[in-house]
């Protein structure tokens, strides 16, 4: 098998249709990945897949693809759903739909929340061929949305399966399987596969092919991975010192507070450095903004918690930093996975402290390998530490004034408010001044 997979060259070859074919080469496509040269010919077939692939990988192609060719064959209107465990990925799960489908007419619509029902149910009126959306957002519309049903569906996607098994969807998700057809194609994709995923694979897929184009749970060869170990009282300087090291980086900064991404974001904007702030607290409109600003280069780092971790492709990023480490040792997998991606280097650096060690010992169990120490010279980080305190008093400071998500309290800074204060020229100077002693 493996041989075979060697000597495909193009999806042509794996019997996608000519009009996909050249959606993919308008996409950049020249070959497949490696998890869609082995899923392809399989999900083709009219088979269950189950497929476990580094993130980064091309998971999205691997069911787009046959999913847009049986459409062909037989349109219809509610004709797949994919379901998603953030709004950000939905989002862009429905773009790689649209950007294939672009030259046959295929409709797609997005249901997630933070935004109107109403305006949401207009697009069901439309009757789209896809439908990408949030568990809990489907079945606000197939309760509530009169004549919405889904019993004329066969595709069902769970995308980053894994973490759709988690409490906060599982009841949705049992609702949704229970108002569906049960003669229809499943797909299965995740990173990691959990016992969860297992159970749901018994649950709701008919003789699955399972795919596993990767290890359990590997990074890729082209991430360089490392940790400091530091007092917690240092971890700000420590993270400014990494990040003017990395000067001109584009970085994803993961916490693990929603709060946390706005402090740190006011502080390092107070210290000249392009920062953004995204977390679940934030409206949908502001989550979106500041996701493409990220993307569009007017801010180069990218202060998230884990609502930005799963699926996003975002292929400039250079650097991860684990600021605060994840609360799930495997969710580390993904968040690493934002960089590094489709044969790109990439570097990994998690900050820890005395009492998180016993956490990079299950990472290094979980990868399979040792992680060699981030290179700082104490004395030279701790440099930064008057500059990067004031920094923090101030950004505290405009915390006080604002209320969750930047909202504005009485007398409070009204700017605080306006995502273009995040890319304002003050905030454009270099970082370079920063080492000056």
């Amino acid at each position: 098998m493996a041989e075979d997979n060697e000597e495909v060259k193009s999806f042509s070859d794996l019997g996608i249709c000519e009009q996909l074919v050249d959606a993919c080469d308008r996409l950049g496509w020249k070959n497949p990945s490696k998890i869609q040269a082995e899923a392809l010919p399989h999900a083709l077939e009219g088979k269950d897949l189950i497929g476990l692939a580094q993130t980064g990988s091309g998971k999205t192609g691997a069911f787009a693809l046959p999913i847009i060719q049986a459409l062909l064959e037989s349109p219809q209107a509610f004709f797949a759903c994919v379901l998603s465990p953030t709004r950000e990925l939905a989002i862009q799960i429905a773009e790689q739909f649209e950007a294939l489908g672009s030259s046959i007419g295929l409709k797609c619509a997005v249901f997630v929340g933070g935004i109107d029902m109403m305006q949401q149910a207009l697009k069901i009126g439309k009757r789209p061929h896809i439908i990408v959306s949030t568990p809990g957002r489907l079945v606000d519309h197939l309760s509530n949305t009169k004549g919405f049903s889904l019993r004329t569906l066969k595709y069902l996607v769970l995308d980053e399966a894994d973490r759709l098994l988690n409490e906060d969807f599982e009841k949705s998700l049992d609702e949704i399987l229970n108002v569906i057809p049960r003669e229809r194609r499943t797909y299965l994709f995740s990173a990691t596969m959990t016992k969860k995923v297992h159970k749901l694979q018994r649950a709701c897929l008919r003789n699955p092919v399972k795919i596993e184009a990767a290890s359990k749970y590997a990074t890729v060869d082209t991430l360089k991975q490392q940790f400091r170990l530091i007092p917690a009282k240092d971890k700000d300087c420590y993270l400014v010192y990494i990040l003017t090291e990395m000067a001109g980086s584009t970085s994803m900064v993961f916490t693990r507070t929603c709060e946390a991404t706005r402090l740190l974001a006011l502080l390092l904007r107070n210290l000249g450095l392009r920062a953004i702030p995204i977390s679940g607290q934030m409206s949908q409109h502001k989550r979106l903004g500041a996701l493409n600003i990220f993307k569009a280069g007017d801010c180069n780092i990218l202060i998230c918690t884990d609502v930005a971790s799963r699926g996003l492709d975002i292929p400039s990023v250079d650097m991860v930093i684990n600021y605060d480490i994840p609360t799930n040792s495997k969710d580390y997998i993904h968040r690493v996975g934002r960089t590094a991606r489709a044969g790109r280097s990439g570097v990994a650096i998690s900050l820890l402290n005395q009492y998180e060690v016993e956490w990079y010992i299950q990472i290094e169990k979980l990868i399979g390998k040792k992680l060699p120490e981030y290179p700082a010279e104490k004395e030279e980080v701790l440099l930064l530490g008057a500059r990067v305190q004031e920094a923090k008093r101030l950004a505290l400071n405009t915390m006080k004034n604002t209320g969750p998500g930047g909202k504005k309290r009485r007398g409070g800074d009204d700017d605080d408010e306006d995502m273009d204060k995040y890319f304002s020229p003050k905030n454009g100077k270099s970082s370079k001044k920063l080492k000056r002693k």
